[in-house]
C-alpha cells in the first residue's frame, strides 16, 4: 500500500519509525512544508514543499496512486488539514488525521485562554512584563505593537528581524524541553508571563509544569477550528489503522 504522512511534528516522527520497520507492506512518502530549515528526516521517501492546494494535492494522490493518507501536522496547521480533507474526500482516499489532546489547565495554573494571536497580544497589557514567546515564528506581527515588553523569543529557526517585537531577543533551541530546565530559564530570565499555543503533547508541556511551580502566568492561544476527519490520539494509532487498512485490502485481493 502507498502512503502519505502529512507532517513534521512528535507524533509524525514516530509513525515514521513505525514505517521504516513494516517497508515491505507500505511505502511511504512523508510530506514536510519545508516551514523549518532543518528538519529531522526519516529513512523514507521525503517531498518538501507544498501541493498547491486541495486540487493539487488531490491530483498528487491519483498520481501517485496513493493508498491512504495520514495527517499528522501541527494542530494550528488547519490549511493543510483541511485542504487533506477535500482532497481525499474528492480522490476517495481513506485519511486519518493524529490528533494529540490539547493541555487542559491544572487548579494551580494562572492561565489566560485567548482565542487567537491578536487576543494574546491585547491580553498582555501595557503594563511592561517580561515575556517568553512560544508561538513560533510565523504569528509574531500581532505582537509588534503590543507594549514595551521585555520580549523573549523561543524558536527552532530564527524569524526574520522585521517580524520581531522591538527589542526582542531570540533564544534559538528545539524540544523536548525538561523541567529543571525549564524552570532554571524562567528564573534566570525573571519570566513573568508566557504567550503559547495549546499545541499538546509533552515535547514542550514542560514549560507549563515550571510556570505552575513559579506562579508565572500563561497566555494560551485555543486550538483553531479545523475541517473534521477521523481521529487518532497518536502514532501507535495510526498504525493500527493503517494495518487494518492493509489486512482489509489483502482480504479483498484473496476473495477476487
Amino acid at each position: 500500500m502507498r502512503v502519505l504522512v502529512l507532517g513534521g511534528t512528535t507524533e509524525a516522527r514516530q509513525l515514521y519509525g513505525l514505517l521504516e520497520r513494516h517497508a515491505t507492506r507500505f511505502y511511504t512518502t512523508v510530506s514536510l512544508a519545508g516551514v523549518t530549515r532543518a528538519p529531522v528526516l526519516p529513512a523514507l521517501e521525503v517531498r518538501i514543499g507544498g501541493f498547491g492546494g486541495a486540487e493539487g494535492l488531490r491530483d498528487w494522490l491519483l498520481a501517485h496512486h496513493i493508498g491512504a493518507v495520514v495527517d499528522a501536522t501541527h494542530p494550528f496547521a488547519t490549511q493543510i488539514s483541511g485542504n487533506a480533507v477535500h482532497a481525499c474526500a474528492a480522490a476517495h482516499v481513506p485519511l486519518l488525521r493524529v490528533e494529540r489532546p490539547g493541555w487542559i489547565p491544572a487548579p494551580d495554573d494562572h492561565w489566560t485562554i485567548v482565542p487567537d494571536m491578536q487576543a494574546a497580544a491585547r491580553a498582555l497589557g501595557t503594563r511592561p512584563r517580561r515575556v517568553l514567546l512560544t508561538v513560533g515564528r510565523k504569528d509574531l506581527l500581532p505582537f509588534a505593537g503590543a507594549g514595551l515588553h521585555d520580549w523573549l523569543l523561543r524558536s527552532v529557526d530564527r524569524p526574520d528581524d522585521s517580524l520581531l517585537p522591538p527589542g526582542c531577543r531570540v533564544l534559538l533551541a528545539r524540544g523536548p524541553f525538561d523541567e529543571a530546565g525549564e524552570e532554571a530559564l524562567l528564573r534566570q530570565e525573571r519570566i513573568g508571563v508566557i504567550v503559547t499555543k495549546n499545541s499538546g503533547g509533552s515535547a514542550t508541556y514542560a514549560k507549563l509544569a515550571a510556570a505552575r511551580r513559579l506562579g508565572v502566568a500563561v497566555i494560551m492561544v485555543a486550538r483553531p477550528p479545523v475541517a473534521a476527519a477521523r481521529t487518532v490520539a497518536d502514532a501507535a494509532g495510526a498504525m493500527a489503522w493503517l494495518d487494518g487498512l492493509h489486512a482489509h485490502g489483502a482480504a479483498t485481493l484473496r476473495a477476487v
